[in-house]
């Protein structure tokens, strides 16, 4: 009870702490651009033209709504965090001395399907916190009020679109971390067994950062879910921000998808370092990424 208490009290911390970045996230992942792009050079020295950053946003978002403006949609994510990390743990009940220490290929497996049960069963529970909080942040774009509480959120989604509201965008979010989940494991599992070396001081220490690493990698290769999760979740749901000519009106998730794929932006939002390249008669948004 105790290890459950101080795990939600560091998520809540973690979960405050990062509010800005994933406010300035999620509405650069719907195509909102307040400000003008300007004309820089890239680190070969090519001119290009550059979207502001992280602490550009910030500060639009300050001088609009003031500092409180950056946590728009803490409440429910907070409410997300704790609940999830709640569901998670007891979901993930190991009895004392039920984990090996080795790290057989069994035992992977058998303990990422625990975990993998355990986040699935927390996504689905708190998925209605997670609609809420994306839908609070994306009303600062077309300057709405309609999810301006909790409860008062709840009563507005379920009276408006039902049950399924609460869902929006969960399939892709699901996928998502599930296939984050294994990419990460399984190639830590590998990375251990077959690329480092056994009995070496410097390998072991390695070894404890492999898990990190893949994690990195397994979220930039899952991104796609979840913006398409993201964008489903404001998907016409009657805010500025979920509409023409921000989003065009989805029919599914694989729709999304596949306009996405289209136009060339399943990574957008990813890396908050943009630029604006010309691509015949029409501009083309592109990341800018240090290589």
């Amino acid at each position: 009870m105790e290890n459950a208490a101080s795990q939600v009290l560091l998520g809540s911390g973690l979960t405050v702490l990062s509010q800005p970045l994933m406010y300035v996230k999620v509405l650069v992942q719907v195509g909102y651009e307040p400000l003008p792009p300007t004309l820089g050079r890239n680190i070969f020295g090519r001119q290009v033209y550059q979207l502001p950053g992280l602490f550009s946003y910030a500060k639009h978002i300050i001088k609009v709504d003031g500092r409180a403006g950056l946590f728009k949609g803490l409440t429910p994510r907070l409410c997300s965090s704790a609940i999830g990390t709640v569901v998670h743990s007891k979901v993930l009940q190991v009895p004392p001395g039920a984990r090996r220490k080795e790290s057989s290929l069994e035992q992977v497996l058998k303990e990422t399907s625990q975990e993998m049960v355990a986040r699935s069963a927390a996504t689905l529970i708190t998925h209605p916190f997670h609609v809420i909080t994306l839908r609070c942040m994306v009303q600062f774009i077309g300057r709405e009020t309609k999810y301006s509480g909790t409860l008062s959120a709840f009563a507005t989604i379920y009276r408006e679109e039902g049950i399924l509201g609460f869902f929006a965008g969960l399939i892709p979010r699901l996928l998502g971390d599930i296939l984050s989940l294994w990419l990460c494991n399984m190639l830590a599992y590998l990375i251990n067994t077959y690329a480092l070396e056994n009995g070496v001081s410097a390998m072991t220490e390695m070894k404890s950062y492999s898990q990190a690493v893949t994690g990195f990698f397994a979220s930039m290769l899952t991104y796609p879910f979840v913006l398409v999760s993201n964008l489903m979740a404001v998907n016409n749901c009657g805010l500025a921000g979920g509409l023409l000519p921000y989003a065009p009106t989805y029919s599914s998730w694989l729709d999304c998808w596949s306009q996405l794929q289209r136009e060339g932006n399943m990574s957008r939002g990813n890396s908050l370092f943009l630029r604006k390249v010309p691509a015949g008669k029409r501009y083309v948004w592109e990341e800018q990424r240090f290589r």
